[in-house]
């Protein structure tokens, strides 16, 4: 039986759509905002909107990589907000690599097993069709929400997601 790309082909104009409407939610972000946050739990803005600047590697490592253990050194540090411009260059580069390899994945890839773990800590197990609608995905989603709450709170209009924000009416 020949190997197929049909469910790459199926998810990649969602990751499309959820990429286009993350990137127009980090070039809403001010610069010099960068030490706010809305409560004393959360994120400064900086780290949140770098944290959703880099979402996009989470559908290449959940497609591509092996089991994986967070709390093991690695070579990358994460991406540091500094400016918008400089935000969106890293996403862009990040949003072009997750689409190439979604779209490059046969059918069979997507049923491999995978884990992700913090030490001890499960937090993910799985195939990789499940970790990456989880993990690429939702937390991508999730994230992106919580910056357009930032957004509201400093007086910033919230771009469109899946429809007109109530600045953009």
């Amino acid at each position: 039986m020949p190997d197929t790309h049909h469910i790459s082909q199926l998810i990649l104009p969602e990751l499309e759509s959820e990429l286009a409407n993350t990137r127009r939610m980090l070039a809403a972000v001010p610069d010099g905002q960068t030490e706010y946050r809305c409560h004393e739990k959360s994120m400064k803005l900086a780290g949140l909107a770098g944290h959703v600047a880099e979402m996009p590697m989470f559908s290449v490592l959940t497609l591509t990589a092996p089991p994986t253990d967070l709390a093991a050194p690695g070579d990358t540090p994460p991406h540091k907000f500094e400016t918008t411009t400089q935000n969106l260059a890293v996403f862009d580069e990040l949003a072009a690599k997750a689409i190439a390899t979604v779209g490059s994945l046969s059918d069979a890839s997507f049923t491999e097993p995978w884990s992700l773990v913090y030490g001890d800590y499960k937090i993910f197990e799985g195939d990789r069709y499940a970790a990456y609608r989880t993990l690429g995905i939702n937390h991508l989603v999730h994230h992106r929400a919580q910056l357009g709450v930032y957004l509201r709170l400093l007086g910033v209009p919230v771009p469109k997601t899946y429809g007109p924000s109530a600045d953009e009416q």
